[in-house]
């Protein structure tokens, strides 16, 4: 049985009671239109703890387009029984007047520093993107409590803001575990995504690109290639493609994360793509030294 809870003061409230009842809780916050991503996020929090909740709010502070955010899927009552038949223990839901009841609207509520993870690629070409998520990511652990937390690897700059965040909470004596999970994907190799519905039958084809080029990068760097602008070029070349408009192609280092691209050779390296297949923004990343 799936509890719903409409707002995130009786979530708290449960999560504070189990905790008391001795029980560790797995949470993963989402912004609902669950797909088998969120899903399989959902059964690792389960396998891992005594409970599992889930957040499913779609943040208006992490939208730098008004248009992506009012087109952005959602449907409650079918995330809900996708909840249960997975084992969800509790879903919450929320408003902005919830989760900053210090405001009285949302041009108040005050950009925090969202740390060095946030500089550049998406927090370049999604301008205040990362720091709203950082916002009501801080809200919605402080909803939930010492937990552990559970996050896709599709957004792997998010997690770099989230892991800071949590590290953040913790001196302040909140106990929260981020736990990165492996992108799950299409059998074509595209990362699931809730956008993935806005593409047609041939933009799910050149799609394929993406993940393709992320290969790409991964052999020539199981070959030797270690220079992180020889990688990019590479992975340019496959995405070349004239209904693909690329907003980004990058290599960084995942464990000394910098705004610019380092010009030594790696010993590890994280493969970052964002591009537009019309109007739909799709992101990916995969780890190349593994």
């Amino acid at each position: 049985m799936t509890i719903h809870l409409p707002n995130p003061r009786l979530a708290a409230a449960w999560c504070s009671e189990q905790r008391q009842l001795g029980k560790t809780i797995g949470y993963i916050p989402t912004m609902g239109a669950l797909h088998q991503g969120h899903l399989s996020l959902i059964q690792q929090a389960a396998s891992e703890n005594d409970l599992c909740c889930v957040s499913i709010f779609v943040n208006p502070l992490q939208f730098n387009d008004l248009n992506d955010l009012d087109t952005y899927p959602q449907d409650l009552d079918t995330d809900i029984e996708l909840l249960r038949k997975a084992g969800c223990h509790m879903v919450y839901t929320g408003t902005i007047s919830g989760f900053f009841p210090e405001v009285e609207h949302i041009g108040q509520i005050e950009t925090r520093d969202s740390g060095p993870a946030s500089k550049g690629l998406e927090g370049t070409y999604r301008p205040g993107h990362l720091e709203g998520v950082y916002q009501i990511v801080e809200r919605l652990f402080a909803t939930v409590g010492t937990c552990r937390a559970y996050f896709g690897e599709k957004d792997f700059q998010q997690t770099l803001v989230v892991k800071h965040l949590a590290k953040k909470m913790k001196i302040d004596g909140m106990g929260i575990e981020v736990v990165v999970c492996p992108t799950v994907r299409e059998p074509s190799g595209l990362a699931m995504s809730s956008r993935n519905t806005r593409l047609s039958i041939k933009q799910l084809e050149t799609a394929k690109l993406i993940f393709q080029s992320l290969s790409t990068a991964k052999n020539a760097w199981q070959k030797g290639i270690r220079i992180a602008s020889t990688l990019e070029e590479i992975m340019i070349d496959v995405l070349d493609h004239c209904e693909l408009k690329i907003e980004y192609v990058a290599v960084r280092d995942p464990n000394a994360w910098t705004l610019h691209r380092p010009d030594h050779p790696l010993n590890e390296a994280q493969a970052l793509i964002a591009a537009y297949l019309g109007s739909t923004r799709l992101i990916d990343n995969i780890r190349l030294n593994k």
